[in-house]
C-alpha cells in the first residue's frame, strides 16, 4: 500500500504495474531485463481520495489522465526493477500531495488612500516631465 498522509492511504490492489523492456543505457542486460515499471491507477473508481481531493486532483491532471479514467506513470531512471518500482511510486505520491491541502482563499483588499494619492503624484509627476521634453513651437 502506497501511505500518501495520515489520511490518504492507497491499497496496492488499486494499483497496477506493470514492467517491460526500458531504454537507454543498461550494458548487457539491457535486451533482457524488464526494468521499466508502468502504474496504472483508476482515478475515478478509488475509494482513497477523498471527495474534495478528487475533485482537485482531476482538475489538476485531467490532462494525465486517459480516457478510461487512468493515471498512468512511468519510469525507468534506473537501471533496477525495484529502484524503478520505488521512484514511480513517490511520483504519484508527490502528485497526491501538492493537492491535498485545500487552496487558501484569497482576500480581496482595496489599497489605502495615501497608495493612492502616491500613485497620483508618481503619475503627475512623470507627465510633467515628459511634456517638459516636448519640442517648443514658435507661432508667428
Amino acid at each position: 500500500m502506497l501511505s500518501v498522509s495520515d489520511s490518504i492511504v492507497i491499497p496496492r490492489t488499486e494499483l497496477q504495474l506493470s514492467f517491460s523492456r526500458s531504454p537507454g543505457p543498461g550494458g548487457q542486460n539491457v535486451n533482457k531485463v524488464n526494468s521499466k515499471v508502468t502504474l496504472r491507477w483508476d482515478v475515478d473508481q478509488t475509494e482513497a481520495l477523498p471527495p474534495p481531493v478528487k475533485r482537485r486532483f482531476l482538475a489538476r491532471y485531467g490532462n494525465r489522465i486517459s480516457r478510461e479514467g487512468q493515471l498512468i506513470l512511468t519510469s525507468h531512471r534506473y537501471r533496477d526493477q525495484p529502484r524503478n518500482i520505488a521512484d514511480v511510486m513517490e511520483k504519484l505520491r508527490q502528485l497526491i500531495l501538492a493537492i491535498a491541502a485545500a487552496p487558501k482563499k484569497r482576500k480581496p483588499i482595496r489599497p489605502s488612500k495615501a497608495t493612492n494619492r502616491k500613485r497620483l503624484e508618481q503619475k503627475r509627476r512623470k507627465s510633467e516631465k515628459k511634456s517638459g521634453r516636448r519640442s517648443v513651437r514658435f507661432d508667428d
